[in-house]
């Protein structure tokens, strides 16, 4: 396997660790994450003053001579599919596309073809760096099979680096629409012992939870308050629906991004989302309130009614702030239209 080598001498008043020292020190040209140096330590690719070090938590004080041996990137496994992308965004470094309800982002076991990564495959060809040690895009973050929106994939090592430290950081702006059951109000007296919920200025409610994988299904994700990954979401009414209104179009934004986080956070509120077959309920709307187009809607909405519609962050390359939208799907729209909406 063809292999480079990168070669520096660790500065004064390093962090203690090799791992975090390397990713302090190492030259910006060689686009290697601290989560691909650690890799490269446990495979012994690492030598501190000649030695090889497999250690992470190896201590360093400042002046020694490190040397990296990098794995040239070879080609994925995964194959590219010829499959129609809504590209928002393009530049060598990077690449952002509307995701339509339907498409897995990742291959997996159950879904090893069709996937976003497959048609990023196609549609990039040879533009991609050797992300994580493979030539094929970087997934900084996911979103649902069958939740629309708004994804920004890395196509570079160096991209793939500076967007995971934003995430990480938790500064990237990300805006969803949401149908829900109900109408998430301060004024709701059953929220107000509803454990996690709160509400602030404005009328958002503010999620606080920590999730975990559900103890006996493995699909679904549970609230703890004990354990777990902390997870904050905020949601604010944008549209009521019916009269008296059983369903409302929200605006939600995440502090942290957990897997399923707004849906699991919005069926823990008892607002769960329109159409969403694992924690929505599939509750019936009362035709009475709702009217039967509405109701009809609601029931045969065939994904949960999630979009992601909002994605800013700032050019992990260049330092541009970049901010996109991404309207509502035709389906959502209908639905909304359906429930009385505008």
């Amino acid at each position: 396997m063809a292999q480079a080598l990168v070669e520096f001498v660790i500065a004064e008043d390093p962090p203690k660790r090799l791992d975090k020292a390397l990713s302090r020190d190492v030259p910006v040209e060689a686009s290697l994450s601290r989560t691909r140096l650690s890799k490269l330590i446990g495979e012994g690719g690492v030598t501190v003053n000649g030695v090889v070090v497999a250690d992470p938590k190896h201590k360093v004080t400042g002046g020694e001579a490190i040397a990296i041996t990098v794995p040239l990137a070879e080609e994925s496994h995964i194959g590219p599919e010829d499959i129609p992308l809504e590209v928002i965004w393009e530049d060598e470094d990077l690449i952002v596309i509307n995701k339509p309800a339907g498409m897995v982002v990742h291959p997996a076991p159950g879904t090893p073809n069709g996937t976003l990564v497959n048609a990023l495959l196609h549609h990039c060809g040879d533009t991609l760096s050797g992300v994580g040690g493979m030539k094929r895009p970087g997934i900084v973050h996911r979103i649902d099979k069958e939740t629309s929106g708004l994804l920004v994939v890395a196509k570079t090592d160096a991209a793939h680096q500076g967007l995971a430290a934003q995430f990480e950081a938790h500064t990237v702006e990300r805006y969803y629409r949401a149908v829900c059951y109900g109408v998430p109000d301060a004024n709701d007296p059953r929220l107000r012992g509803v454990r996690g919920v709160n509400f602030e200025t404005g009328n958002i409610m503010k999620v606080t939870t920590h999730l975990a994988r559900h103890k006996t299904d493995r699909q679904r994700q549970a609230v703890l308050f004990e354990g777990g990954r902390h997870a904050v979401t905020r949601v604010r009414i944008v549209q009521p629906f019916g009269t008296p209104s059983v369903a409302c179009l929200v605006e939600c934004w995440l502090e942290t991004g957990r897997t399923h986080q707004i849906r699991v956070h919005m069926a823990h509120a008892g607002h769960g989302l329109v159409g969403d077959p694992v924690y929505g309920g599939r509750r019936k709307l009362a035709e009475k309130a709702i009217g039967v187009t509405g109701a009809a809607a609601a029931k045969g909405f065939a994904r949960q009614a999630l979009h992601a519609a909002v994605l800013g962050f700032e050019h992990p390359v260049t330092g541009e702030h970049l901010r996109f939208e991404a309207p509502l799907p035709q389906d959502m729209a209908q639905l909304i239209e359906d429930l009385g909406g505008a």
